[in-house]
């Protein structure tokens, strides 16, 4: 049985991980993980008072989705929104698939992820946190990057990443 594709949305809190990773999902018909998912009570709580997460702090959370990962891909693959800030996290990721993950990092100003995170509602990642987001954030050099503006449609941008990753999947007009 060949393996199926992982497809993983990256960026900081408020660049549309979620909303994009679920409609990528259900455009490829494969399940949606959220890395959100994966924390810890602890770790929610923390970061719902506003302190960072540690390389210590996500240790378990990596290994969590690292597993996870090898399961979705013998079973047909799957999208995960994660923040994967660090190059060392992506490779700890990757280490976790037999295919080479196909990434795609949302990229936006501080301006813009700011302003989405501050009329985000119920949400315990708070505004306050994205300037340590910011800071951790090592930018990959590879795989899809889409930077972020306000005159996107998550449509558009889902549209672009099939283009790029799965052009058979792209719908004839």
């Amino acid at each position: 049985m060949e393996s199926g594709r992982i497809f993983i949305v990256m960026g900081v809190s408020g660049s549309g991980k979620t909303t994009i990773g679920q409609l990528l999902a259900k455009k490829l018909g494969i399940p949606f993980h959220d890395a959100d998912d994966f924390h810890s009570a602890a770790n929610k709580d923390k970061m719902a008072h506003g302190i960072p997460l540690t390389d210590d702090d996500r240790r378990d959370w990596l290994a969590q989705m690292t597993a996870g990962i090898s399961e979705w891909e013998k079973t047909g693959g799957a999208v995960l929104a994660c923040s994967a800030l660090k190059e060392v996290y992506r490779q700890e990721l990757q280490s976790g698939a037999q295919q080479p993950i196909k990434w795609t990092f949302l990229d936006g100003s501080r301006e813009l992820l700011r302003g989405r995170l501050l009329h985000r509602k119920g949400h315990y990642m708070k505004a306050d946190l994205l300037d340590s987001q910011l800071e951790t954030l090592e930018k990959p050099s590879y795989g899809l990057r889409i930077e972020l503006s306000n005159q996107q449609s998550p449509q558009s941008i889902v549209a672009e990443i099939i283009q790029a990753y799965v052009p058979e999947h792209v719908e004839q007009k």
